[in-house]
């Protein structure tokens, strides 16, 4: 039989355990557990894009390219011709030797567009790039409002362009030459 003498201390010392809180961490914003991980110096943050700064399209000087993103800010997406070949620039990091399909849905046509981890010049890391001769009827997919889909990338959606169409119509009218970009071309 257990004694009274027995039961009272075990009883306390189970009661004072139950009745302990749990420690406060040093920073009571962050959990217990948390680690702080330096960012890189080398690199800025990128910044966001201001206000009500809603992405436009821009033409580079020169009338090869145009840009898609906030006034201000890096490019969402660009397109250049070279060489009568439409390269389209999906500027997101990408790792270095990945290939993904970049899923295009415009008012007249879907175009998945092959596109390669590529490394531009100016600009670090890898990017996804594509091409496609600006003759193509994929390319039409670019005549107005689009979205596009890319894997780890999210979706963007692009208003349509005169520059845009501008920029097809131009490229189009110069003949593809056996030095094109090495990029695959689009399937449908």
């Amino acid at each position: 039989m257990i004694s009274r003498k027995t039961v009272c201390p075990l009883a306390l010392s189970i009661l004072a355990a139950c009745s302990q809180q749990a420690p406060a961490s040093q920073d009571s914003g962050t959990p217990l557990n948390a680690v702080r991980v330096p960012l890189p110096e080398s690199q800025p943050l990128p910044a966001a894009p201001a206000g009500n700064d809603k992405p436009v399209w821009a033409g580079a000087p020169g009338g090869d390219s145009v840009r898609f993103g906030a006034p201000g800010a890096g490019p969402d997406l660009s397109l250049s011709c070279r060489q009568g070949v439409l390269v389209v620039t999906r500027h997101v990091p990408a790792e270095v030797g990945a290939q993904a399909l970049f899923a295009l849905q415009g008012r007249k046509r879907i175009v998945r567009l092959a596109v390669d981890a590529t490394s531009v010049p100016g600009l670090p890391g890898y990017l996804w790039q594509g091409s496609l001769p600006a003759g193509d009827p994929a390319a039409e997919v670019f005549d107005g409002p689009f979205t596009g889909t890319l894997p780890d990338a999210g979706k963007i959606s692009v208003p349509g362009s005169d520059l845009v169409r501008a920029l097809i119509r131009r490229c189009g009218a110069r003949p593809a030459t056996g030095a094109t970009p090495a990029a695959p071309q689009a399937q449908e």
